[in-house]
């Protein structure tokens, strides 16, 4: 499958679809550190600077066919450490995601963002690509959920076109779609509104040293390979993972690597990046759900 990856980072995102049997044809990132990353890693990649001159029909001009789209929007207008002022930020770039999106028609999209996003712009997201012609699924897992020792909660989109999906999304988006829709968009708000509602409980972070990841873990018994006493058999090399001690004493540690060349702009990349087995899982899922559809074409 040929992904273009939009807001690409420093690639973490895009290293797990490839472990996932992905093939990442197209970048685009704007920061020069991560810049430099990508050119490293991934040198014959097609990128761009910016995601706002990615235009379809360049993309198809030289990158051909793509499956899927993905993404991790900037969540700097939605997250708890900011102002959360949403789509009046102009660091807000769903619209400029969904523009390519619209453009470029890949079967499948994925998005991702900070919890923040679910009572601020969350409904705006689905509500775009519905009307485009997805089928969406929207998924809230922790990192630790797929090995890693740390929580870093995350809102993961999922859009499928499917054979339905392309008649519609053939079409040019209109606003005048969006207001035929507007009586599911305003169902769909309250849906949402109660999503934020009973997972407000559930922080990224706490401004209360030494709690990170504490607040808000409801029952222990969702947590992969919990063994009741405070372990995670799922992580570890050899051995059990304490993830209690993990969290109460990571915080106090100050974050400082002494010595290591660009250290602020590598810190900055891995806080804004995505975890790696967490774009492998899903990207592991759609590939499963495509080999199963070849298999079955009629299902």
């Amino acid at each position: 499958m040929r992904v273009l990856s939009l807001f690409s980072g420093a690639g973490m995102g895009d290293l797990g679809l490839m472990l996932a049997g992905m093939e990442i044809v197209g970048q685009c990132e704007i920061d020069k550190y991560c810049q430099k990353i990508l050119a490293l890693r991934f040198p014959e990649t097609i990128k761009w600077k910016d995601v706002r001159d990615v235009t379809g029909k360049e993309v198809k001009e030289k990158l051909g066919t793509i499956d899927v789209v993905a993404g991790g929007f900037p969540c700097q207008p939605f997250s708890t450490a900011g102002n959360q002022r949403g789509s009046s930020d102009d660091r807000h770039l769903w619209p400029e995601m969904f523009r390519i999106i619209s453009e470029v028609r890949p079967t499948w999209v994925i998005g991702e963002n900070v919890p923040g996003i679910i009572g601020i712009a969350l409904d705006d997201v689905l509500h775009d690509l519905e009307v485009a012609g997805y089928e969406c699924g929207t998924f809230v897992f922790p990192a630790h959920a797929c090995g890693a020792p740390h929580r870093r909660d995350r809102v993961w989109i999922v859009a499928y076109s499917g054979s339905h999906g392309h008649r519609v999304i053939n079409r040019p988006y209109e606003d005048s779609e969006a207001q035929r829709c507007s009586k599911s968009h305003g169902q769909k708000r309250e849906r949402i509104r109660d999503i934020s509602r009973r997972s407000g409980k559930t922080l990224a972070y706490t401004i209360k040293p030494g709690l990170e990841g504490h607040s808000g873990h409801g029952t222990n018994g969702n947590k992969p390979g919990w063994d009741g006493a405070g372990q995670d058999r799922s992580v570890g090399e050899g051995g059990l993972f304490d993830w209690r001690k993990y969290w109460n004493t990571e915080p106090q540690l100050g974050r400082v690597a002494h010595g290591v060349p660009n250290r602020v702009d590598r810190l900055k990349a891995l806080g804004n990046g995505q975890v790696v087995y967490c774009t492998k899982f899903i990207g592991e899922q759609i590939m499963r759900f495509k080999n199963a559809d070849a298999a079955n074409p009629n299902r």
